[in-house]
């Protein structure tokens, strides 16, 4: 690894005058703008790259943010966390990812792992009903700042990104009622997740506003700690097994209705003609499946990237010294109409 000392003794400076440079502080403009550019083509020539470890050491600051996510192969992770790795390119933070594979047991190991490589904030894209009060009890005692994204936490001590999600499945609901959709059957969220809650209270409230009755016989609800593709299959089995009318399909999230689309294909049924189907996320691939989903976008994008523009103006305050309260911003979601989606058909 080539050092400072070789960059100085290539440039024939003293070692001081080249750390000030290439650490690039308010001391390196007592440096002769001349000298500065020799000293950086040297380093770039040289293939110079400064040590991590001793800057953090110096600094203490290690520029690195922990990005905590519940399951990295899950569409609705990944969105956000595309969006939270394209807002650090530009301020010069790295990520350090802990994925804690659906198993919340993995919570404190994640934790730890992190505080333990010095990160300076930690974002947390945790949907489970039990995240808060564990990663708040952290917090309280390591006085680190950190977002979570996926919790709405208005007046709490943490930051935090949140959708809207009773407004989403309003909307959603409100789309079949217009098309004539009164049998609608739906897929709901798993209990352990604060979306399933809030998702399945929008829907309430828009039939009650509008006399719509929800038929428990035409509702199931996925078991395990979260959506997966064969255990949405399943659940709109057991749902056309019931051998209950209905013509439409609202699931708790993209991944289930596309599920729920094959399922319904391979009964025979065609969507939309003789079911239309609904999900909520707005991942990649709805876009895409047959045929193009009808879904809520949750601006997953933008809940990234807000997360990381908090967690930032956090860190700088930290730095500073200075006290930043708690932001909590709420996201709008939005209905995308797509092809699995038509009028009613007459049963």
């Amino acid at each position: 690894m080539v050092t400072i000392r070789e960059v100085a003794g290539k440039c024939g400076v003293s070692v001081t005058t080249v750390s000030m440079v290439l650490n690039d502080g308010p001391s390196a403009q007592r440096i002769s703008e001349p000298t500065r550019k020799r000293i950086w083509k040297a380093a770039n020539r040289l293939g110079y790259r400064p040590n991590l470890f001793a800057r953090t050491l110096r600094s203490q600051r290690s520029r690195s943010l922990g990005v905590m996510v519940f399951d990295i192969t899950d569409p609705y992770c990944a969105q956000i966390l595309r969006a939270i790795e394209t807002h650090l390119q530009a301020s010069g933070y790295f990520s350090v990812l802990a994925d804690l594979q659906n198993d919340h047991t993995q919570f404190q190991r994640c934790v730890n792992m992190l505080l333990e490589r010095r990160v300076e904030g930690i974002i947390a894209i945790a949907n489970w009903i039990s995240v808060e009060a564990k990663l708040l009890a952290q917090i309280s005692t390591r006085n680190i700042p950190a977002v979570i994204i996926g919790r709405e936490l208005t007046g709490n001590a943490i930051s935090s990104v949140a959708v809207d999600n009773e407004a989403g499945t309003r909307q959603a609901l409100q789309h079949l009622y217009e098309l004539g959709h009164n049998k609608i059957a739906f897929i709901r969220g798993p209990r352990t997740l604060m979306d399933s809650a809030q998702r399945w209270s929008g829907l309430e409230s828009f039939a009650r506003e509008v006399g719509l009755r929800l038929d428990p016989q035409l509702v199931v609800e996925i078991k395990g700690r979260n959506s997966t593709y064969t255990e949405g299959y399943q659940l709109m089995e057991q749902l056309l097994e019931r051998n209950r009318d209905f013509t439409a399909l609202l699931a708790f999230d993209d991944l289930t209705a596309c599920a729920a689309i094959r399922a319904l294909t391979k009964s025979g049924r065609i969507v939309p003609r003789d079911c239309s189907v609904v999900g909520c996320d707005d991942i990649p691939s709805s876009a895409f499946y047959n045929p193009p989903l009808t879904t809520i976008q949750q601006q997953l994008e933008m809940q990234g990237s807000l997360g990381a523009e908090i967690i930032e103006e956090l860190i700088r305050a930290s730095a500073e010294k200075r006290v930043s309260p708690p932001r909590h911003r709420k996201v709008v979601p939005r209905l995308i109409v797509r092809e699995s989606t038509c009028p009613a058909p007459r049963l």
